[in-house]
Parts: structure tokens; C-alpha cells; sequence
């Protein structure tokens, strides 16, 4: 008996140094009945040439062409000219290893599942690591997938997510898939995952999450770097995310916690987006004793590098060392980033740990201690009860480009 048909959705775009290699990866999988959507969202580099050019070689692949319109609008496209029982999606300067696939359809197909939900592992130059879901492996169905469904979004701590927001390290049954991918909004291209892969699961009759780690993400040395423009043009694009998400979760029931579960997600990436600090009545994530002093920031991701930013803009204290694990390779991007053993060795008053996780952020804690440094230098992001309200102040966008707008013309708004 034949196996059903997969289509595999990548979307592309100014990626022509490494959508090769995402395409013979998808090519050599074991599982071999599939069909391969390549959209080519209007770039202007040899992706165009490059997809073309594997549709003639290989009879599984047919190419989209079309104008630029973000991911969102490239995924959409591959789904309407998709034919499978199941959709997969590929990042196109991501790669996935030869068994990747038929694992994720063994697991629905063993299981009767509608989404398959995976982990990944994160490629960062010479480093692989590797990450699971939160949510234990197993088959969800009943009262366990409604566990589920109340869990998915944000799971215990703040904020850790149930099941990840992705779309790429999952296997959807078409029909679970079409109406969450289709109707979310163009403009949102931050969490846009998460306004698809959450509505699919509440679509779903079971779920299936299994420790598959073998779709690769790539974090390029572009992608390590985040853009240091005024918090306001983030926040105006978390408000198309906010706006999407509460629509659909106001029409959920109640007992799934479903809003706020949303107001977490949201508040999560705003919070690392803008560093955790608003321009409005100097507010800060963290206790502000640290105002006037030598810090020190932990972490170089998004979180780090933002509030980094923030305190360049903003002069509200003295920044004396910045430090990271991976601290080598953000040096490679131009980031001036030491290794977490130097902190035993420099002066400051207070270390700020730009970390959303709160167990992450406890570890981190831990680790501090252990090299010396005194626990009541340590700060970790405070997150307040009234979680609606604080979100609202970092997605008050008029307010945040006013207090903006002051500082470019040599306004100070700290005190």
C-alpha cells in the first residue's frame, strides 16, 4: 500500500548561500512521496535560478514564484497549491536529517494523530544543541489533550512554552492546518508561528508529541543580530500579533485559558523585543536600584542585546561588561561579548540577567553564586501579577514613539 502524500512547504527568500543544502536535504529523506513546494518570495539574489533549476532535476519539486510578501504570505502560498494528507514546512536555510520526515509520519500514522509535535536542534556556527518540548513526550487525547490545550501556550514558570511555537519541527493533517494558516494577518512577522501552530492544535482530536531532534535550525550570523531601531516599530508589530491571537482566543472556551495563556506568549516577546524597558516613567522589568551604576548584562541573545541597546540610548547606567557562553561567537559578529568566568574578576555593583525563563534565569542565579558573586547583586526580571496591564504599556504605541520622538530631539526622560 502506498504511503500518502507529504507536502513539504519552504519558504525562501535572499537565502541562495545555503537553500541548496535545505533542498537536498528534503531530496535524500527516506520517506520518498512527496511533493516539494519551493516559494521563491520575490528575492533578488540566485534563489529564483536556484529553485528552478532543482524542479528540472527532480519531478517531486514545483516552484512559486511570486511579489515579496513576508513569510506569512509564502506560506500561505505553498499551502493553497499543496495536495498532501500531511503538510510539513521547511525554513529555506534550514536543514533536516534523512529521517526526519518518515519519523514524524511513522508517529501520526502509529497513533492516529493530527499534529505531530517534535523538537529541533539549534545550529549555531560549530555548535548543535539540542531542545524538546516542555510538555512530556506521549500520545494526547481526551482529557489529556485538553491538559494540553490549557498548557500549550505557557507551561508553569514564567515563561516557558508547553509546546513550541514553530511550525517547521511539526507534521499537520491538512485539514487541521488550512484555516489556521490561511486566515492569520500578512502584516504580523513576529510570533507569527504561534498564530498558526496554537489555533492547529485546538483543531485537533489527538496530538502526538514525540524527542525527534532531527530538523536543524540554523541561527545565521544575520539572524544572531537584532535590529537596534526604537522599540515602537517592534511594538507595532507584537499589537498585529496581539490583535490576531485575541480575536481567535475570545471565541475559545473559558476552562482552556486560552487569553491568557496568549497574554503570556505576547508579553514574553515583548519583553525580550524591547529588553524589558519602556521610555514611559523610566520603567524597567528589573528593580531600578541599578539606575547610575556599573552593570554587568547576562546573555547576548535577543533579550540581552536589546537591553544593551536601551541603555545606549538611554545613559541610565554604565554598562561595564556584557557576557555569554557563546560569547566567541558573537564576537564573530562584532558584539563585544566575555565569557561568564570573567564576571569573577571585574567590578560592579549589579548583574542584570536578561533571561525570560524564570528557571533559566534560577540557574543562571545559581551559577553566579558559585563563581562569587554576591546574590544580592544579582537581579532577574520581575514579572507583576496584573500581566494584561503591563503588556498594554509595552504595546502602547503611540505613547512609546512620543517618548521616542522626545529623545531624538534631546529630550531626557531619565532622571
Amino acid at each position: 500500500m502506498e504511503k500518502p502524500l507529504i507536502s513539504v512547504v519552504v519558504p525562501i527568500y535572499m537565502i541562495d548561500r545555503y537553500v541548496g543544502i535545505c533542498i537536498e536535504s528534503i531530496i535524500n529523506q527516506t520517506y520518498q512521496n512527496l511533493e516539494i513546494i519551493l516559494v521563491d518570495d520575490g528575492g533578488k539574489d540566485r534563489c529564483p535560478k536556484i529553485c528552478d533549476l532543482y524542479a528540472a532535476k527532480d519531478s517531486r519539486i514545483k516552484v512559486i514564484h511570486k511579489q515579496n510578501g513576508g513569510l506569512v504570505s509564502a506560506r500561505k502560498a505553498g499551502l493553497r497549491q499543496s495536495n498532501g494528507t500531511y503538510v510539513s514546512y521547511v525554513d529555506g536555510d534550514d536543514w533536516i536529517e534523512p529521517g526526519f520526515i518518515e519519523g514524524l509520519y511513522t508517529a501520526a500514522e502509529s497513533s492516529d494523530a493530527d499534529i505531530v509535535c517534535a523538537g529541533f536542534t539549534r545550529d549555531l556556527f560549530c555548535k548543535s544543541e539540542y531542545f524538546t518540548n516542555s510538555i512530556s513526550f506521549g500520545i494526547y487525547k481526551g482529557e489529556m489533550l485538553k491538559w494540553l490545550w490549557q498548557n500549550m501556550i505557557s507551561y508553569g514558570s514564567y515563561y516557558r512554552p508547553g509546546i513550541s511555537s514553530y511550525v517547521w519541527n511539526k507534521l499537520f493533517k491538512v485539514e487541521v492546518l488550512l484555516a489556521s494558516q490561511l486566515t492569520v494577518d500578512n502584516r504580523i512577522s513576529i510570533g507569527e508561528d504561534g498564530a498558526v501552530t496554537y489555533p492547529a492544535l485546538l483543531n485537533c482530536s489527538r496530538v502526538a508529541v514525540i524527542e525527534n531532534v532531527a530538523y536543524h535550525y540554523r541561527q545565521r550570523e544575520d539572524s544572531m543580530l537584532k535590529q537596534s531601531a526604537g522599540y515602537s516599530f517592534e511594538a507595532q508589530k507584537l499589537l498585529y500579533l496581539y490583535n490576531y491571537m485575541m480575536r481567535w482566543a475570545s471565541n475559545t472556551k473559558t476552562d482552556l485559558k486560552i487569553q491568557s495563556q496568549v497574554i503570556n506568549y505576547v508579553l514574553s516577546i515583548a519583553i525580550m523585543r524591547s529588553g524589558g524597558r519602556l521610555p514611559q516613567h523610566h520603567f524597567s522589568i528589573f528593580d531600578t536600584v541599578y539606575y547610575g551604576k556599573d552593570v554587568v548584562i547576562y546573555s547576548a541573545g535577543t533579550f540581552g542585546q536589546q537591553l544593551v541597546n536601551r541603555f545606549r540610548e538611554t545613559e541610565h547606567c554604565n554598562v561595564v561588561a556584557w557576557i555569554d557562553d557563546d560569547y566567541w561567537e558573537y564576537r564573530r559578529c562584532c558584539l563585544n561579548v566575555d565569557p561568564v568566568q570573567s564576571v569573577s574578576s571585574l567590578s560592579f555593583d549589579y548583574i542584570l540577567i536578561a533571561a525570560i525563563d524564570e528557571l533559566v534565569a534560577m540557574k543562571v542565579e545559581k551559577r553566579l553564586i558559585n563563581l562569587g558573586v554576591s546574590q544580592k547583586k544579582i537581579l532577574k526580571p520581575n514579572v507583576l501579577e496584573e500581566r494584561e496591564e503591563l503588556l498594554n504599556r509595552f504595546l502602547d504605541v503611540d505613547a512609546i514613539k512620543a517618548e521616542e520622538a522626545k529623545r531624538k530631539r534631546g529630550i531626557s526622560f531619565h532622571g
